[in-house]
């Protein structure tokens, strides 16, 4: 079955950078996409970035968009979040997601979550 494990999460002071990652198993990796979401508390999961393993398609939450990049190892069946110029804001819970269908938010499988909380 497909799994993923979030890893990298941690603190970190506003400005600073983290690079989180979400290692994947049980599919043929070039066949989905993957999309980082995030959680905060009182708030619904809301989706970062995404990266189409097929295409190479890429998208950003224009919250993230221009400090956050999405990519992806093959040989690793990898995918990683480089968030840099991080902000209090973007403190969350996030989750990686796989997916070869288009659906909502709560579609595909799901990873573990890696905390991230910037300070200010």
């Amino acid at each position: 079955e497909v799994q993923l494990q979030a890893s990298g999460g941690g603190l970190v002071q506003a400005g600073g950078s983290l690079r989180i990652s979400c290692l994947t198993s049980g599919f043929t990796f070039e066949d989905y996409g993957i999309g980082w979401f995030r959680e905060a508390p009182g708030k619904e999961r809301e989706g970062v970035s995404c990266i189409s393993l097929s295409d190479g398609n890429i998208g950003y939450a224009d919250s993230v968009k221009g400090r956050f990049t999405i990519s992806s190892d093959k040989a690793k069946n990898t995918v990683y979040l480089q968030m840099n110029s991080l902000k209090p804001e973007d403190t969350a819970v996030y989750f990686c997601n796989a997916r070869n269908t288009p659906g909502p938010t709560n579609s595909g499988s799901w990873g573990q979550g890696t905390q991230v909380t910037v300070s200010s």
